[in-house]
């Protein structure tokens, strides 16, 4: 998918919903208690929140503990170990997977690492999550640079050109095996007692510089057949983009004035070196912006809140901030709405944020024509405007027999 698949002025709206808030401090000002942070009741309530506002899509954070027992986020950690924000929770995919069922139309998109975690097994825990959704998996890259992850495994740092080759190469993987069971693998017939055609199974047999994949995978295809793939914009390579390795970026830029004239930047870049619907894959990727957000709010204006919060942590972000009211960031994300496929929001204080962006900022985006519609059970890749793909395997094999036929016909 692209930004010219896109209606013009209709995308999507993420909503990232780790810890309390993108703030580090963000724990101070919610009102939660630091154990909530592992209180089912909590994710449940903040993701029911998000799909009742209309977001398209909900990004889970993921990453390691922190590190000598001082979390990264400036939040204090409780006699059981857990913090304010983010040092206590579960890992992104448990996350989505525990609410996948208590939802119907708002996409789940952990985040997942592609260093320091193994690619078949993670192939496996997105498919399950792609079956417990009914299609509504995604699965954000993420390419660590922690050396804590890395000591964790019992492996050395990966330096940047490593994190992008073995980034590429845990895509290619997971895509691979998503394939290697055909849609009709399973017959179930129990005259002769089969339950899958064996015909219809396939190896990935991947081989790369860091490890070899044979397959295939222990699970049928799931509903997607193919999850979406978001990944940041700069982690992989054009030959790997242009390979179909990702179906959308999340580009940044270090203020929202600069972020429509980057997301334009970026999408010519493609143009440049990517050919659309190459590799067999929909045209793509498609664009998505990432902004921090700030909003007036509980009759505090968003400057003030702001200043609250640095007060106790600096937000060290790589994200373009918003810092206003509701009906500003309306005008600003209806202009980026006219260059973006989506914008993905990461609220300060979530349950703060999020209120103010139920009540004032997508009711009044989808009033304007400016959101895609929500559709109860619409798969992510439907959302995306991407088509189910058939297996790469099962496509070969039909070239194979079309060319025999053609042959023998001669």
């Amino acid at each position: 998918m692209s930004a010219a698949d896109v209606q013009p002025g209709r995308g999507l709206l993420l909503i990232e919903l780790d810890g309390d808030g993108g703030h580090p401090a963000a724990w101070r000002k919610s009102g939660a208690s630091p154990a909530s942070a592992l209180d089912p009741a909590t994710l449940r309530g903040v993701v029911l929140a998000a799909e009742s506002a209309g977001f398209h899509a909900a990004t889970f954070g993921d990453g390691g503990v922190p590190e000598n027992g001082v979390p990264k986020n400036g939040a204090p950690v409780n006699a059981n170990g857990v913090s304010g924000n983010s040092s206590g929770r579960l890992n992104a995919l448990q996350r989505a997977a525990f609410v996948a069922p208590l939802t119907r139309s708002i996409a789940l998109v952990p985040e997942v690492d592609t260093v320091y975690t193994e690619p078949f097994h993670v192939s496996t825990q997105l498919s399950s999550l792609d079956y417990v959704s009914r299609g509504r998996a995604g699965w954000l890259v993420r390419a660590s640079a922690s050396d804590a992850e890395a000591a964790a495994v019992g492996r050395e740092h990966a330096d940047s050109a490593r994190r992008t080759r073995e980034a590429a190469a845990s895509i290619e993987v997971g895509r691979r095996l998503w394939d290697t069971w055909e849609d009709d693998a399973v017959i179930r017939d129990v005259a002769t007692g089969r339950y899958l055609d064996v015909d219809r199974l396939h190896y990935a047999d991947f081989e790369g510089p860091d490890y070899s994949v044979k397959g295939p995978a222990i699970i049928p295809r799931s509903p997607q057949g193919q999850l979406p793939v978001l990944a940041p914009a700069g982690l992989l390579t054009a030959e790997a983009l242009a390979a179909g390795a990702a179906d959308a970026l999340l580009v940044s830029a270090p203020t929202p004035e600069l972020l429509a004239a980057e997301l334009r930047d970026t999408a010519a870049a493609l143009a440049r070196d990517t050919t659309p619907g190459a590799a067999g894959h929909d045209p793509g990727p498609a664009l998505i912006a990432e902004l921090d957000v700030v909003l007036d709010a509980r009759g505090e204006p968003a400057a003030s809140r702001l200043a609250a919060l640095e007060s106790h942590a600096i937000w060290q972000s790589p994200r373009a901030r918003f810092v206003g009211s509701a009906a500003d960031l309306t005008e600003l994300l209806a202009e980026l709405l006219t260059v973006a496929a989506g914008v993905r929001l990461h609220p300060a204080v979530l349950n703060v944020d999020l209120e103010e962006l139920a009540q004032l900022v997508l009711p009044e985006l989808r009033r304007r024509g400016r959101l895609a519609d929500t559709t109860p059970d619409a798969t992510f890749r439907e959302q995306l405007g991407l088509s189910r793909p058939v297996s790469r395997y099962a496509a070969a094999g039909a070239a194979v027999v079309h060319s025999a036929a053609a042959t023998a016909g001669n």
